[in-house]
């Protein structure tokens, strides 16, 4: 099995200025692993739901490559719940409601089938339960990549500081890179971060791309310029299943390579934000991606005369 999630599974409620959504398939895992069987890959999912999910979205998971046997139902309990309201400039939201129902005492089962991932990409939740999934698998993965964010950095520093020692690539936003780092510059940050035990670090900054860095290389990748953005959310967990998800089909875990991943992760966000939650990240084939990729191409392509 080449790729492992470990990740919420979540129901969504999201207002943007170009409408509402009723409660819909949401969590990180899912648009990890979705983005990642775009690219041909078998993603296992490591998550917690409850008695309250719809037979139909875990329906909607396996016909879509995801191997769910990792999953666990909790009977009697809820779906983790998460309300959010965009602004205008779809940078920026209100959370209206979480729910954590299932997700308050997480403890992670890890099926003898997901023992022992070629690749494993650890979605957004405390560092405990990361630190726990890593502990519990036979083998270490050629390539760990941790996803986490400001609220860990707040309230868990040392459980953080004990999960960054394990994993090889970090992917965090700009904001998230100052506070962990304590430098405003973004390289400075780096620094500082991949002292900490990363090889690699991602620095996502939305609308305008991102950063990739390994000790003195940096490359930056664009997003691409979009005439309509209709929902944000899971843009960059989409992100991170298209990078770690074309990592676990090439098995090359270069730098040069590392680029390649980072496009198609930018890809693959730019479909998600088209459409309300992972509506048209199930819509897309191999055609439209091989297209937007050239896209991508052309958008940063030039010749030094």
């Amino acid at each position: 099995m080449s790729l492992l999630t470990v990740g919420t599974i979540a129901f969504d409620e999201v207002e943007t200025p170009f409408g509402k959504s009723d409660k819909i398939l949401g969590g990180a895992a899912t648009y990890i692993a979705l983005a990642a069987t775009k690219l041909g890959v078998e993603t296992n999912i490591i998550s917690v739901i409850g008695e309250d999910f719809p037979e139909e979205y875990l329906n909607t998971l396996k016909e879509n490559n995801c191997r769910t046997e990792g999953i666990e139902t909790i009977k009697g309990g809820k779906t983790f719940f998460w309300s959010g309201k965009y602004h205008m400039d779809m940078n920026s939201r209100d959370t209206l409601k979480t729910e954590l129902n299932v997700l308050e005492n997480f403890n992670p089962k890890v099926p003898y089938s997901c023992k022992n991932p070629e690749v494993l990409m650890l979605g957004n939740l405390h560092p405990s339960v990361q630190l726990d999934i890593i502990n519990k698998l036979d083998n270490p993965p050629r390539m760990t990549i941790m996803d986490t964010m400001n609220y860990w950095m707040d309230n868990t520093w040392d459980e953080l500081l004990k999960v960054l020692e394990k994993v090889d690539i970090l992917t965090i936003n700009d904001e998230e890179a100052r506070q962990l780092s304590g430098e405003y510059s973004l390289k400075k940050a780096a620094n500082v971060i991949l002292t900490m035990g990363p090889k690699f670090l991602i620095i996502k900054k939305g609308e305008h791309g991102a950063l990739l860095f390994n000790n003195e290389e940096v490359f930056f990748a664009p997003a691409l310029p979009l005439e309509e953005v209709f929902d944000p959310t899971g843009a960059g967990d989409t992100f991170a299943g298209g990078f770690s998800g074309y990592l676990a089909k090439s098995k090359d875990y270069s730098f040069e390579n590392m680029k390649r991943a980072v496009i198609y992760g930018s890809a693959l966000a730019s479909f998600t934000v088209e459409k309300f939650g992972v509506e048209r990240l199930l819509q897309i084939n191999r055609d439209e991606i091989a297209e937007r990729i050239k896209t991508f191409k052309k958008l940063s392509y030039f010749e030094i005369l």
